[in-house]
């Protein structure tokens, strides 16, 4: 769709493809699209502001707003749109706002004036008033076209006003009679006054007559001369143009001459050249001539030369060609067979592996089983020992023969260290409490443990007893 808005309206868009909103007089409106009319037109709103004065004083201001869009400046528009597009400009809504920022500026500027201050400063205060407010509406996009502040009116209970009415009243009236005895007073004097005042002007005003009389005579005699030389100078001037005029114009009659003959003898020049330049086409057409018929004659003769060359060249070429291919077809043959034992080779190791896959697979798959089993033979020992693991344990050693292979290990390495082992005994005698000769028995065992003590000590380490404590028997 097509919208066009009128002179005093704007098309506000939104949607599809616009980042914010659009602000034009007319557009397409695309699928996604909508817009919105705002009209610019002033409205007069009327407020009766109640305000209170620096002296507590109550009192009405009537007041008449004209308020409207900035329409000179796109940024107030914008604002205006974002804000109260959606209101209409008659709503209670923007009457209210617009009353809100005027009562609220009026009624702080008024505090901190007296009644007399705001009966005297009326101007002064409509300016304050309209500066204050404009401030605040300009955050909406809203200007104040023109503000007119009536009069004053009393609050009810109030009425300052009236006082002060009558008490202007009264002083006016005192003062009227007072005006009225001193325009009597003036009226016989100044009587009297002018009377002496018509006959001392009338005496005057004869002399200046005279006067300006001869000073006109003079400035027409001037003027007149003032007129003769200035129309004296104009014609002159006239002369001097038309003087001008002609020599311009013999001027461009000599240039117009003049390439009206350069062009007649360039005709001339450019005739011969053109004839020039067609007999050398046509020498150059000849001499092309001539040139084509010697090559058509050496052409020929070269072109039978080259097609006999060509033919021999080709039976050479068929020739070389053929043993060529008879050494490729040989070469083929020969590849083939090589790729059919290749495939062959392959083929058999192919198999093989095949098979030994095959073996693999079975051999795993049969340990499998097998470990299947042996779960199922633990599983069934477990619970025929009642879940005793240390039995299960023993039994499975003993079954599986681990003792005598531990024994046949021990055997094995205690048989290639070679020890000495030494055997030795206190005789092995009771003891007896009521033997009167233990103690005796006592030491005589000690005595004979002490030879192979030291025996076994020596083998071992390599170290011999004191002589003081006894000697080794020498070996047999």
């Amino acid at each position: 769709m097509y919208r066009v808005a009128s002179a005093s309206q704007y098309l506000v868009i939104t949607g599809a493809g616009i980042k914010d909103l659009k602000i034009a007089k007319k557009a397409w409106l695309l699928p996604g699209q909508s817009y919105t009319i705002i009209d610019l037109s002033p409205v007069n709103y009327t407020f009766e502001v109640q305000a209170m004065s620096a002296e507590k004083l109550p009192f009405v201001l009537p007041a008449v707003f004209t308020i409207g869009p900035r329409a000179d400046d796109m940024e107030a528009i914008e604002k205006y749109a974002r804000l109260l597009a959606g209101c209409d400009k008659n709503s209670k809504n923007v009457e209210e706002l617009v009353q809100g920022i005027i009562e609220g500026e009026t009624r702080v500027l008024v505090a901190s004036m007296t009644m007399e201050d705001v009966f005297k400063g009326t101007k002064e205060f409509k300016k304050e008033v309209f500066d204050k407010v404009q401030i605040e509406l300009n955050q909406f996009g809203l200007f104040i076209y023109n503000a007119n502040v009536k009069q004053l009116v009393d609050v009810p209970g109030h009425e300052y006003f009236s006082y002060l009415g009558q008490k202007i009243q009264m002083e006016a009236a005192n003062q009227a009679k007072v005006d009225v005895a001193d325009a009597k007073m003036k009226g016989a004097v100044g009587s009297k006054l002018r009377e002496g005042q018509t006959l001392q002007n009338a005496a005057k005003i004869d002399a200046e007559t005279k006067i300006i009389a001869t000073r006109r005579e003079g400035e027409g005699k001037m003027e007149e001369v003032k007129v003769k030389t200035e129309v004296k100078v104009y014609e002159n001037q006239r002369d001097a143009e038309v003087a001008k005029a002609n020599a311009e114009l013999a001027t461009k009659k000599a240039g117009w001459t003049k390439e009206a003959q350069v062009a007649e003898v360039e005709a001339q020049k450019a005739v011969a050249m053109k004839e020039a330049q067609l007999q050398k086409q046509v020498e150059t057409m000849n001499a092309l001539t001539r040139t084509e018929k010697l090559k058509a004659e050496y052409l020929s003769k070269a072109t039978v030369e080259a097609e006999t060359k060509a033919q021999e060249a080709n039976w050479k070429l068929y020739q070389e060609q053929k043993a060529a291919d008879a050494i490729l077809y040989q070469r083929g043959r020969e590849a083939e067979a090589t790729k059919t034992a290749a495939e062959a080779q392959f083929f058999a190791k192919q198999k093989a592996a095949d098979g030994d896959f095959y073996a693999k697979k079975k051999e795993a798959e049969g340990l499998v089983e097998l470990g299947k089993a042996q779960g199922v033979y633990i599983s069934t020992l477990m619970d025929s020992l009642g879940g005793n693991y240390g039995a299960m344990r023993d039994f499975l050693m003993i079954n599986g023969g681990m003792f005598q292979q531990l024994a046949t290990i021990n055997a094995g390495a205690v048989r290639g260290l070679q020890p000495k082992i030494s055997i030795w005994t206190n005789g092995g005698e009771a003891v007896s409490g009521r033997d009167s000769n233990a103690a005796m028995k006592e030491a005589a065992g000690v005595y004979k443990m002490l030879p192979p003590l030291f025996k076994t000590v020596h083998e071992q380490t390599g170290m011999l007893p004191p002589n003081w404590m006894g000697t080794l028997p020498a070996d047999d």
